[in-house]
């Protein structure tokens, strides 16, 4: 990734601390939201869904899409949406792997609450040094999941296997699954769910389902909830159903 420029200035990778600007911390920022939207469904990324996301005009996403397609990181054709291209995707997961050790650490070394570490970890993502990754990483035992279930790519970039998920939503009335993983970007929701005992690993018994998309009523650590539509929609679960 090194050896880009711009107006004749190298722009370093994201391991590469020196020298940084807000530029380069914008370009991670961009990547891993595509990366993240991507994952989330089929074909290009939309800009308006871009830009909703980072919290920027239509106008603004599409002129640091220009840029990013003219350094190599994206394919972006106007009106038909955006795609990282390998350089990109590992301009994505360079980040991503900062934020979720940070995530790890803050959360199992620190004793930080898990709605809290994704605001400190957005932040701190992008002055890591690749020693201090590396620390990190063998402090925790090299973990393959952060605190709020989501894989942490490797030394390589490569992300962890596993089981596939499916949202808690999906899971019939009577089966148990295990909680997998859910979406850190809600801290309310994480609080929510702490306060009640929901946590990666724990096994979650759907007891009872609303008639008309109505909310679900699952049993955890032997008591029950009621859980609405936004959230057995982002809770995913592995066993039951996956």
């Amino acid at each position: 990734m090194s050896g880009q420029t711009e107006q004749g200035r190298e722009v370093r990778p994201s391991h590469a601390r020196p020298g940084r600007s807000l530029q380069t911390e914008a370009i991670e920022d961009y990547a891993k939201a595509i990366y993240a939207i991507a994952q989330r469904g089929e074909g290009p990324v939309g800009t308006s869904e871009l830009a909703e996301r980072l919290g920027v005009t239509p106008a603004t996403a599409t002129a640091m899409l220009k840029r990013l397609d003219e350094r190599g990181l994206v394919r972006h054709r106007p009106y038909k949406g955006v795609t990282l291209t390998p350089a990109g995707e590992r301009v994505a997961l360079e980040v991503i792997r900062h934020h979720r050790l940070l995530e790890s650490y803050l959360a199992e070394q620190l004793g930080m609450p898990w709605d809290r570490v994704h605001q400190e970890a957005e932040v701190l993502e992008h002055y890591i040094s690749e020693e201090l990754e590396g620390l990190i990483a063998a402090k925790l035992g090299e973990p393959s999941h952060d605190p709020h279930g989501d894989p942490i790519p490797g030394p390589d970039l490569a992300l962890p296997g596993g089981e596939p998920s499916v949202p808690l939503a999906e899971i019939a009335v009577g089966e148990t699954a295990t909680f997998a993983r859910v979406s850190d970007s809600r801290p309310e929701m994480l609080r929510y769910l702490a306060d009640r005992g929901f946590a990666p690993g724990i096994e979650i018994t759907v007891t009872g389902r609303e008639p008309f998309d109505g909310p679900l009523r699952v049993e955890v650590g032997g008591s029950e909830h009621v859980l609405g539509g936004e959230l057995v929609r982002r809770i995913r679960v592995i066993g039951a159903g996956s």
